[in-house]
């Protein structure tokens, strides 16, 4: 699972290089490299929300699973903080339209992090619940044949 923390603090370092940026008078294209960071972080974020609001069934059992809860809603409110300051930024100096591109290229990044790395993610996690799942079953049934094993010799 994608870390909030780890996700707000390279979203923060990425809006901060941006907003130096603007403030020195570079052009958005020369900060594309910062916006693709941001978007990706931004990108990351939801993820780990998503993933949070259905937890595997062994996270859900071994609770911790609001401490994170409450990890995402701190760093989705401090996003939203930054994703306002940097629209009011750049619809400024660069206008409304300026705004709408940059929302196509955090589209576009989470397009192409959802077919890639979180799909990776996803189907990492999904092989070890399984994993999980089907070690439970074959110690749940070898209990079981053995209490069976020791029912029957003691009657006998």
């Amino acid at each position: 699972m994608l870390d909030p923390v780890t996700a707000i603090a390279g979203a923060s370092a990425a809006f901060n290089a941006i907003k130096k940026g603007i403030q020195v008078g570079r052009d958005l294209e020369s900060m594309g490299k910062d916006l693709a960071r941001w978007g990706g972080a931004m990108a990351d974020l939801d993820f780990a929300e998503k993933q949070a609001q259905k937890p595997p069934w062994y996270k859900a059992l071994g609770g911790g699973v609001e401490a994170q809860a409450m990890e995402i809603f701190a760093a989705k409110k401090k996003a939203e903080s930054m994703r306002k300051e940097m629209k009011d930024f750049i619809s400024y100096l660069y206008g409304p339209s300026s705004w709408e591109e940059i929302l196509q290229i955090e589209a576009d990044l989470r397009k192409q992090k959802r077919e890639h790395e979180y799909r990776r993610i996803e189907l990492k996690q999904r092989i070890l619940e399984w994993t999980l799942g089907i070690i439970l079953f074959v110690v749940c049934c070898g209990g079981l044949f053995l209490l069976v094993i020791l029912m029957r010799s003691t009657v006998g």
